[in-house]
């Protein structure tokens, strides 16, 4: 049986199947008829016109051509009668006519009739009915038909009944009999000779003919009948000859030996068959056992016991299916797939499914992609699939599909595209996290949700690049395919696609159920955190907010009786409430839009001016909407807007500041919600009071709020369950929060820290204009609680210093610092600022230095007995720093000149400058403000002004004015930063700490040769070679910033080679990457491209800061490089007296591989005897090499 071509067969396969088809024999399922253009005047048409017998008049007109002449250029020819016909301008078709056919005598004379007079004629049965019996499928086909051919199944079961009743008639005739009747073994005529071409008495010659063969016969014996029998079948031969005049008969049975196979293609039984035919089913007449294989029951899931992946199944509800459970086939999950006794569906089969012609199918896939969508965001298939599901169905074109689902015409597939959609686009936990730290400092402002530029992207040819300025932005993305800018970004691929046009109509014009109305709502939600430009695209789309507002945000509306009514038009949504307030988020003008053109003022006067309880809505979505109006007035006062509210409301505020005295039980459901709502009046506070000031007035309410949560709450912060991280796409960003993880802790619903953030915030805030509040308050600023909450909570606002820290905080405030600046993100610019300039440098919070720090760190390098020290002690040198703490900070702060814009924006935000502030959206999030290296900038900083890549080298030009006393700063404070504040630098690798140290050497000629550089430089190499941190060093990772360490390296060699003079401090640093443990390429480099640099590589081994064991254990094991090795020794380039240090390295690795005993391989031992033999014929004025064999002796 052959087998169906499969989706996944190559070309390779295809024609293979159809070699096996073609040998086969087998006829086509199909046959192809080309039939003629009868447009074009085809000659096959004439052809099928002769055959058909159609014959036409031909009308002739006299002294004119056949043809038509050729006309240029000549008129296509659309019918097949134009060639025969040809008709004039002036002449009348009707008097050709008449001229050419004068009486209907000429048409008439032509007809001729059909002769019948040969044509027999039957008369029906005669039957005792009065009418015809009526013909029954089931009772015709179990006689015998005749062939039908191409005749219909009436025709051929009349055929069928005439034979019936002819071979009655013949049977009661005894004049007609058949030779097997007579039983005799003559005839009365030949039954094989016909007759032809034996002229008109052809009869007469056929009978003739016969009798001589029938008396030839008759006297011929059997034996002889038999042996001419066989002569005759000698002489033909041919096989189908012999077919063609053998009788047919039925095939003899043939016994089968057991030990032959049998073969393949064995028809089936009955028994066999999944169902047995019945008689009365159309076309069951030929069975065909490989189309009847799907009704047979499914065999059991095999478990595989390779560890090969397997592609991944999921049913309806989106769960992963495992391959080897069996599960019944009433739920649906079977299908005529490749596998079909594996349950579930592929993402493949989904998309297939999706596409389908019948509704319900679609809606179908649409709705299991959409589960699907929501397990991945969760990330419940981390742990079980090999990678992203997102990414995998991005890639096949998911953003595509959905967008052609959403301009289906029937509302279920439109609502089960919009759910996917939201699915795919919609994070439920990060928006429960930025609800949650709304009330939080600063949590107005939040990022934008941006996909990071690639770098590829800006990077344009030399040829393109002239043009491409010329253009503008926007041209150049207009020109993109959509299906590049969905790589780039989905968001903005949706918006070049018209999603907010046909998120319009849905909302318009279909009308849906309330389930695809919030799903419409939190996609804009989504698409407004994009940026300041999605969220003018939403404002700008025509009659979009318009109907969001009208029908969604009414001022009246009629109450419903239902908690879930079956409609949402005409009731207040308070997501959309919730959609106002991010959209206000992303600008100060598209605030003023909402509040002045599309009504938003009176909707909050609306939502406010009653309590939740009196709203008429369902409790829980009252209390819903009044805490997003008041989150959205907190945007609005923000930017200075909508003050004067404030003065109507007043009464309102005050009255709910009062009521939320009332004790409120963990039993009721509501608590939660009335938390929520307090918070966010005390965010709305915090804001009123940056815009206009402190009121006297709020001193008692806030005395009694204070008092209240401060005193009473029964919310406990429970532990945070981590939960694996969602595998998010580079082209949707999102916060990445697990619904593990926002269920419990900080950001969840019972955690009280919203509550007190927003409470301590405004406080501040009051305490901060009125001194004289903090009394009535009962709050001291100078307490060590109030200090670290304020410093925790609102992250250094307040820019005083503890005056009297105790030794033992200090250092704690300074370790918290430390690590919150390498933290804050962009937006945060002035705290980086603030902790620079206050207290990341304070003499204050390095006790330390009055404490005997230096001495001590002078005795622990007394106790090391170390053979080689620098110049000047340790512990002098950490004074020295101390002493000139101020002027390291004035040397920072000059490297950060350059965030003094970011700063001042950064400073309206956090000094409560709400009326400089535009927009609540922060920088794109690209990183932290300070990097975690952040000691090292001025380093780098000169290093990228000094120096200029060229050719692959490195060109030094003069230095900038005050670079040495730079670079002295950064190194004292780096110095001091890894004797006393270590964990500040553990987050920068022991690499990229060297890297960094070595842009001294490349940044000048001779800057590494200052004295105070050379003192401060081997103290913190020092550090960085001790016992405990030499392992840590890992070249083979790529520092930040370089592409590799060896790159680097090189460019140290060719400075070296051209400036060291011989300095042991930078040959230190050239020694430290040729340990054995690093990569053999940079020792490749120095022995191979630097080699003259082993003439002035004077270091001693006293100098040496690592041991010598790191150079020489475990033995080499490159030939090359031994090769170098011995070429160095030989040729005099390597001496002990001028490179003692890499002399010892060679010698020691030459003689452990020349002299081992271990098994290696044939070259190898073909190049140690290579080297003996070298070693055994050099003269005694090549004395290196000769001490290789006293070596080992």
């Amino acid at each position: 049986m052959l087998r169906r071509p499969k989706p996944t067969d190559s070309e390779s396969d295809l024609l293979r199947e159809q070699e096996q088809f073609l040998s086969s024999g087998t006829q086509s399922a199909v046959n192809i008829v080309r039939r003629p253009d009868k447009r074009r005047g085809d000659i096959a048409s004439d052809d099928s016109e002769k055959s058909l017998g159609n014959q036409r008049d031909v009308v002739t007109i006299p002294d004119f051509p056949d043809q038509l002449p050729t006309l240029t250029p000549a008129p296509p020819k659309k019918s097949r009668f134009k060639k025969e016909r040809v008709c004039f301008e002036d002449e009348d078709p009707e008097e050709l006519l008449d001229r050419h056919d004068t009486h209907i005598s000429a048409v008439l004379s032509r007809i001729i009739e059909r002769d019948t007079s040969a044509v027999p004629v039957s008369f029906p049965a005669f039957t005792g009915t009065a009418f015809p019996k009526v013909l029954h499928r089931s009772t015709i086909q179990t006689q015998v038909m005749a062939p039908r051919g191409k005749k219909s199944i009436f025709a051929s079961q009349i055929a069928a009944q005439n034979a019936k009743v002819r071979g009655a008639e013949s049977q009661k005739d005894p004049l007609v009999s058949t030779p097997q009747a007579s039983g005799s073994s003559t005839v009365d005529g030949p039954l094989l000779l016909s007759g032809e071409g034996l002229g008109p008495d052809k009869a007469e010659q056929t009978l003739k003919i016969h009798q001589e063969n029938q008396t030839r016969l008759q006297g011929m014996s059997h034996s002889e009948i038999l042996e001419e029998q066989k002569l005759l079948l000698a002489q033909l031969g041919d096989t189908d000859i012999l077919k063609a005049l053998s009788p047919v008969s039925p095939p003899p049975q043939r016994e089968v030996c057991p030990d032959q196979p049998e073969s393949k293609t064995v028809q089936p039984q009955l028994d066999e068959l999944p169902v047995k035919p019945q008689k009365e089913w159309l076309h069951m007449d030929k069975l065909e056992p490989e189309k009847l294989e799907w009704m047979k029951d499914l065999p059991a899931p095999r478990r595989q016991g390779t560890k090969k992946a397997m592609q991944a199944r999921f049913d309806f509800s989106g769960t992963l299916i495992p391959p080897a459970e069996d599960l019944p086939v009433h739920l649906g999950l079977h299908h005529h797939g490749d596998e079909p006794e594996l349950a579930g569906y592929s993402l493949q089969e989904i998309f297939l499914l999706s596409r389908s012609k019948l509704t319900q199918q679609r809606s179908l896939a649409l709705n299991t992609l959409a589960h699907i969508l929501s397990k991945a965001h969760a990330g419940e298939y981390s742990t079980c699939l090999s990678g992203s599901v997102l990414a995998s169905l991005l890639d096949a074109g998911l953003l595509f599909l959905l967008r052609f689902s959403l301009d289906d015409s029937v509302e279920s597939v439109m609502s089960a595209a919009v759910r996917a959609l939201r699915a795919l686009l919609v994070s439920h936990e990060d928006e429960e996290c930025l609800d949650a730290t709304f009330h939080w400092l600063l949590g107005t402002a939040v990022f934008p949700l941006i996909p990071p530029v690639h770098e590829e992207e800006d990077e344009e040819d030399e040829e393109g690049l002239a043009k491409s300025k010329k253009e503008m932005t926007k041209e150049r993305e207009e020109r993109k395919l959509d299906h590049d800018v969905a790589r780039q970004d989905i968001v903005k691929a949706l918006l070049k696609m018209q999603l907010l046009q046909r998120l319009r109509y849905i909302l318009e014009v279909v009308r849906p159920v309330p389930r695809t109305v919030l799903d419409v709502l939190e996609i804009l939600i989504r698409i407004a955190r994009h940026s300041t430009f999605a969220a003018t695209q939403i404002l700008d789309c025509p009659r979009l907010m318009e109907t969001v507002i009208y029908e969604f945000l009414p001022c009246t509306w009629t109450p419903t009786s239902s908690p879930y009514p079956p409609s949402l038009y005409g009731l207040p949504v308070s997501t959309v409430m919730k959609l106002l307030r991010v959209l206000s988020s992303t600008g100060r003008h598209v605030c003023a839009r909402i509040l002045n053109s599309l009504g938003g003022r009176r909707c909050l006067s609306r939502f406010l001016a009653m309590e939740p309880s009196v709203l008429l809505l369902e409790p829980g979505e009252a209390i819903c909407c009044s805490t997003e109006a008041l989150r959205l007035w907190a945007v609005s006062a923000s930017y200075g807007q909508a003050s004067k509210l404030y003065i109507d409301l007043y009464p309102v505020l005050v009255k709910t500041l009062q009521a939320a005295q009332k004790p409120c039980g963990p039993s009721e459901p509501l608590q939660l919600l009335e938390l929520q709502r307090i918070t966010a009046l005390l965010s709305l506070l915090t804001q009123v009071t940056h815009t206009a000031g402190c009121h006297e007035e709020l001193q008692s309410a806030l005395l009694r709020v204070c008092s209240y949560y401060c005193r009473s709450s029964s919310i406990i912060c429970q532990p945070v369950l981590r939960a694996p991280s969602p595998v998010a796409v580079p082209s949707l960003p999102s916060l990445g929060c697990c619904r593990a993880q926002s269920a419990r802790g900080l950001v969840a619903s019972e955690s009280p820290l919203p509550l007190f953030t927003a409470l301590f915030y405004l406080l501040d805030n009051l305490t901060s204009i009125h001194r004289g509040l903090a009394k009535n308050v009962g709050l001291n600023r100078n307490s060590l609680l109030v200090r670290f909450i304020l410093f925790l909570i609102t992250a250094v606002t307040t820019p005083a210093v503890p005056s009297n820290p105790s030794s033992a905080h200090a250092p704690l405030f300074h370790q918290v610092a430390l690590a919150l600046l390498s933290w804050l993100l962009p937006g945060s610019e002035y705290l980086v600022h603030k902790l620079v300039s206050t207290i990341v440098f304070s003499h204050i919070l390095l006790p330390e230095g009055a404490t005997g720090g230096p001495e001590a760190a002078t005795l622990a390098e007394l106790q090391l007995q170390e053979k080689f020290t620098p110049l000047t002690g340790l512990g002098a040198l950490l004074r020295d720093a101390l002493s000139h703490l101020p002027s390291i900070r004035g040397c920072y702060l000059t490297h950060l000149a350059h965030m003094e814009q970011a700063v001042l924006s950064s400073a309206d935000r956090h000094l409560g400058r709400n009326p400089w502030l535009t927009s609540q959206l922060l920088p794109e999030l690209t990183g932290p403000s300070m990097p975690s290296d952040w000691p090292f900038l001025p380093l780098v900083s000169l290093y990228e002004q000094a120096g200029v890549r060229q050719g692959g080298g490195l060109q030094v030009v003069a230095l900038p004015a005050g670079a040495l006393q730079s670079v002295v700063y950064c190194l004292q404070w780096l110095l001091l930063l890894e004797s006393w504040r270590e964990q500040a630098l553990k987050t920068v690798p022991a690499g990229a700490k060297l890297a960094r140290l070595a842009c001294i050497f490349l940044c000048s000629s001779d800057l590494f040769l200052e004295q105070p550089v050379q003192e401060l430089t081997w103290a913190l190499l020092r550090g960085l070679t001790q016992s405990g941190r030499l392992e840590a060093i890992d070249l083979g990772t790529p520092p930040p910033g370089l592409a590799s360490f060896h790159d680097l390296y090189v460019a140290l060699l060719a400075q070296y080679e051209a400036v060291s003079f011989g300095d042991a401090l930078f040959g230190c640093f050239l020694l430290l990457p040729l340990q054995r443990c690093f990569s053999a390429t940079m020792r490749l480099a120095l022995f191979g491209e630097h080699v003259g640099i082993l003439r002035s590589l004077c270091v001693s081994l006293e100098q040496l800061p690592v041991p010598l064991e790191s150079f020489t254990n475990p033995p080499e094991d490159s030939l090359p490089l031994l090769g170098l090795y011995f070429r160095s020794l030989v040729t005099g380039a390597l001496r002990s007296d001028r490179c003692p240090v890499l002399y010892s390295v060679a010698i020691a690795h030459l003689n452990a591989f020349v002299f081992s005993q271990d098994a290696v391989s044939q070259e190898v031992e073909a190049t140690r005897r290579s080297l003996l033999r070298k070693t055994y014929y050099l003269t005694d004025e090549v004395h290196p090499c000769r001490l290789l064999l006293l070596y080992v002796l």
